[in-house]
């Protein structure tokens, strides 16, 4: 995992005392709320309904022990025992006060965490993979080349004021567990037919009022060129980007507008203008970087675990071991995901307990790592087969062996009217509901794979254009109503969700849900999953099971 220099330390320390100078500013009337409210959100934090809410970065979704501690005192020290994990790999804090952001900030920088472009029109936290150095089928690590971009993009001059906020993710497996096509960049990493390492660009991508797919601009970009060809992209979007309107800011109006094929001809016409050196990063650099995520130290074990094999006479395990635990690109270990979905709970809601006994577990049994996921999940990448009945259990302990991963109860939903001053209606009650509609485990089981996504607003913070069943909370009237949608996906096969028919009351949507997937149960063929199902059939018999009613079809 890659750790501070005395230049990151430098850098965190001189900028947490500049916003402790301006929060004291605040608090003593010198500095208006809108005078405030920029200086505030370079610092990733937000007004919202009821108090301050303190968004941390968490680099491609990677934690030490050591951090997830840290996040845990923050939580228990000056919050209420909580925090929010986001579809960013971010953590959000929902109940900071202003007087006490100075002293939060000046704690994380001890563990090497910030809140550093969190927020503001600049290139966000870049997310990636979690499964990356453990997952077999990648082809290179991408966590060494989010690094790239995070040293790159920190405080870049030219990319500081950009358009709209700006969003990077980077994959590496033909799996794509990072949303890359709903971005403003994706980055896919690729070997050519030579074997070249290089990457599919994807550009345009995103979800908000106006949901794009991103479009592919290079097929393969040597990836010896990243930062050059990045710097490219940005020039141009900084170049043409509207600044007149706020909702026709996004990279993704821009690429719609022009066209892919001429938003590529300019990138590439503002990539050729460069003076460029043979490789945009020395050797030497790349190699520091990339040195630092290759010290894990695996066993050699067995592939198959005689241990972990005569844990499955337990039910419960067992069932964890189908739904939590994949295969690892090392014999003999596996990758343990931790869902915060339990039934009834509110999605990627953790609490100070369970993250100091998930840095506990991790620290033990996982090579103290611990990654998120953007579908608001934890992930211990690094398991000895025959360590995990004992780290199911700890988990058990702390109620987070819930075993629904990708399952229907496995849902993203963003914090909605609960929290947000954005938004329109509420999402954790919805996705409670849905949740305890779905809690007999042998029938989510029997469902399969089903991704509901839940945004209380247009603006999309649960990705619901994108879920095989989005829900949308919508006001009508001052009352809070929801619109669902079928068939999106945010994975490699990714495409926009189409609406199901008229909104409806907060009382119905679970019902809903229910008769979707009776009707996918069904009509399904063997080895379909509801998308599949979807897809081959169109939205006929899923509309005419929820609106059965002639006068509300």
């Amino acid at each position: 995992m890659f750790q501070y220099d005395a230049i990151d330390a430098a850098m965190v320390a001189d900028r947490n005392a500049e916003f402790r100078d301006q929060v004291s500013r605040r608090l003593s009337g010198e500095l208006t709320e809108d005078q405030f409210k920029p200086l505030r959100l370079m610092n990733g934090l937000y007004l919202q309904l009821h108090s301050y809410m303190l968004r941390v970065a968490i680099p491609y979704g990677a934690l030490s022990s050591a951090k997830m501690r840290a996040l845990a005192h923050v939580a228990r020290r000056w919050d209420r025992g909580y925090g929010h994990f986001t579809t960013r790999q971010n953590i959000q804090f929902h109940w900071i006060k202003l007087s006490d952001t100075p002293d939060v900030l000046d704690y994380l920088a001890t563990a090497e965490l910030h809140a550093i472009q969190t927020s503001g029109n600049c290139i966000r936290n870049t997310t990636s993979d979690p499964f990356a150095g453990a997952a077999a089928e990648e082809v290179d690590d991408p966590r060494v080349w989010s690094e790239v971009i995070r040293q790159w993009s920190t405080f870049h001059p030219e990319f500081t004021y950009l358009p709209r906020k700006f969003k990077i993710a980077v994959t590496a497996s033909p799996r794509d567990r990072t949303a890359a096509r709903a971005h403003d960049i994706g980055l896919v990493l690729r070997r050519n037919r030579e074997g070249r390492l290089g990457f599919e660009v994807i550009v345009g991508g995103g979800m908000g009022r106006t949901p794009y797919i991103g479009a592919t601009i290079r097929e393969h970009l040597p990836a010896e060129h990243l930062l050059s060809y990045l710097t490219a992209i940005l020039r141009v979007y900084n170049r043409f980007g509207r600044r007149d309107n706020l909702y026709k800011a996004r990279i993704k109006i821009l690429v719609a507008s022009l066209g892919a094929a001429e938003f590529a001809r300019l990138a590439d016409e503002a990539w050729e203008a460069m003076d460029r050196p043979r490789a945009d990063l020395p050797d030497v650099e790349l190699a520091r970087i990339r040195a630092s995520f290759g010290l894990v130290d695996f066993r050699t074990l067995p592939p198959r675990s005689e241990r972990f094999e005569a844990a499955k006479g337990d039910k419960a395990f067992a069932r964890f071991a189908r739904n939590n635990i994949v295969p690892h690109k090392v014999p003999g270990y596996g990758i343990v995901q931790v869902s915060l979905k339990g039934i009834g709970e509110v999605p990627g809601d953790c609490t100070a307990d369970q993250m100091e006994a998930l840095a506990d577990l991790a620290e033990r049994y996982g090579h103290g790592e611990i990654r998120v996921t953007h579908e608001q999940n934890l992930v211990l990448p690094h398991v000895a087969l025959d360590d995990a009945p004992a780290v199911h259990a700890g988990l058990a302990a702390v109620g987070l062996a819930t075993p629904n991963i990708n399952l229907v109860s496995d849902m993203i939903a963003c914090p909605g009217l609960d929290y947000c001053a954005l938004a329109n209606a509420r999402a954790i009650p919805i996705a409670q509901a849905i949740s305890e509609t779905f809690a007999d485990p042998d029938r989510a089981e029997q469902v399969g794979e089903l991704k509901i996504k839940i945004s209380g607003c247009i603006n999309a913070c649960g990705h619901h254009h994108v879920g095989h069943i989005g829900i949308l909370g919508v006001d009508k009237k001052g009352e809070e109503y929801y619109q669902l949608t079928l068939g999106g996906s945010g994975a490699e096969d990714a495409a926009i969700g189409h609406v199901l028919g008229p909104a409806l009351s907060a009382d119905r949507v679970a019902d809903a849900i229910d008769k979707l997937v009776d009707v996918y149960l069904a009509i399904r063929q063997p080895q379909e999953r509801f998308l599949d199902t979807y897809r081959r059939t169109g939205v006929g018999p899923f509309k005419a099971a929820v609106y059965q009613d002639a006068h509300q079809a």
